[in-house]
């Protein structure tokens, strides 16, 4: 869809204190912009709608970033699906004139759990009124305490086996704002555009230096993930493409900076 567009003054942010979502508020308030953050915590509900039109009133641009309680592939659909279609909707009566979403690198690949899911919201989002650009990231390095931790037994520190170019959320929320105050045509550009760190590296490396440096207490072995049904983590199926936007730090530079 071609549309002309000026940049929006009042953005809202959805999932406005999350791991992606504080970052683009502070981004655009930097920038100049008046921003709504929107979560359950500051009185705005993506599922079930309360506090949403009075929150949208105003709005030129909405940025999703909100994620749901649950990485299981059924209730992660229907959060996802649901919030789309409020926000669509809620956005359209508002007058809302763009959306800008946050996704995965590789996400049409998964056939099954939380890609899929995820996948199911890029979907949704772009059927709805509201003409919708989805940003595709590469992993971030955040989540690499979280994966060592969820992987963690005893003294040891089961991690997947992963090719991957993370990035830092800062730099996800970064190009999240200049897509979402870009002014121009709707339609230039790649259809999905992606987001990914400087350099590829290996998920169970990082995790071990990461253990290193902060002094986690379990070793880190890597294993193949069973809920990578589709082979992607270990066959480089999460890499950015060549068109993909490279942003900083590096992983060293991110641990140095935290």
């Amino acid at each position: 869809m071609e549309e002309s567009m000026q940049s929006p003054k009042k953005i809202a942010v959805a999932g406005a204190t999350g791991r992606v979502g504080h970052h683009v508020v502070d981004v655009l308030r930097a920038r100049g912009y008046e921003v709504v953050p929107m979560s359950r915590s500051q009185g705005v509900d993506v599922i079930t709608g309360d506090g949403l039109a009075a929150a949208l009133a105003g709005v030129g641009c909405v940025i999703d970033t909100a994620t749901g309680p649950s990485p299981e592939q059924e209730p992660a659909t229907a959060f996802f699906t649901t919030a789309a279609r409020n926000l669509q909707d809620a956005g359209q009566e508002a007058g809302v004139q763009r959306m800008v979403v946050v996704s995965i690198i590789g996400i049409d690949r998964f056939t099954g759990g939380y890609g899929a899911a995820k996948l199911a919201h890029e979907q949704a989002m772009l059927a709805g009124p509201i003409p919708a650009l989805v940003l595709r990231a590469s992993q971030f390095y955040e989540f690499i305490p979280l994966i060592m931790e969820w992987g963690t037994q005893g003294d040891v520190a089961y991690v997947p086996r992963m090719r991957t170019q993370p990035v830092a959320a800062r730099a996800v929320a970064e190009v999240l704002a200049d897509l979402a105050t870009a002014p121009g045509s709707r339609s230039s550009g790649p259809p999905f555009p992606e987001v990914a760190g400087p350099r590829e590296e290996s998920l169970v490396e990082m995790a071990t230096v990461f253990a290193e440096r902060r002094g986690y207490p379990a070793k880190v072995e890597g294993v193949s993930d069973p809920a990578d049904r589709d082979g992607l983590n270990e066959s480089g199926g999460l890499l950015p493409g060549p068109d993909a936007i490279l942003a900083g730090p590096t992983f060293e530079e991110w641990l140095n900076a935290t």
